[in-house]
């Protein structure tokens, strides 16, 4: 099964793509238009001409997925576009769940994706919330 996690590294292709390309193609297409490996674990997402369809590419370990959404109705109307004449776009995972929606991915907003953890809490201040637990029994040690 795969599951779309902030961790993952998710690259958008910012120009459309031959659809009657399949796992092949496009893994030629990474190496050599996107200039990426097709088998480090990352997620390419693909775009046809129209705007109606998209295909997602994703190397398991094992083997290739390669999804494919068709929208019955309209177009993806929001497409990233490239940073710095790139071609490809990188999106955090809930960016892509907005654009696999139909969403502009460039309106989600989400808290960053990590923090340290000495920034979310101050030296000292775990001691002065564990200890009181524990001796009111809340926590055990």
């Amino acid at each position: 099964m795969m599951q779309l996690t902030p961790h993952l590294r998710i690259l958008v292709a910012v120009e459309p793509a031959d659809f009657r390309q399949g796992i092949d193609g496009l893994s030629r297409v990474c190496r050599q238009r996107l200039e990426a490996d097709p088998m480090s674990g990352a997620v390419f997402v693909f775009r046809n001409r129209r705007g109606r369809a998209l295909k997602i590419l994703v190397y398991d370990g094992q083997g290739f997925w390669l999804c494919q959404k068709r929208l019955s109705t309209g177009r993806f109307r929001f497409w990233p576009v490239s940073e710095r004449g790139g071609r490809t776009r990188r999106l955090e995972a809930h960016e892509l769940q907005v654009l696999l929606a139909c969403g502009d991915p460039a309106a989600a907003k989400a808290p960053p994706p990590w923090r340290r953890v000495g920034e979310a809490f101050p030296a000292g201040s775990m001691t002065q919330v564990a200890v009181p637990m524990i001796r009111r029994g809340q926590l055990r040690p």
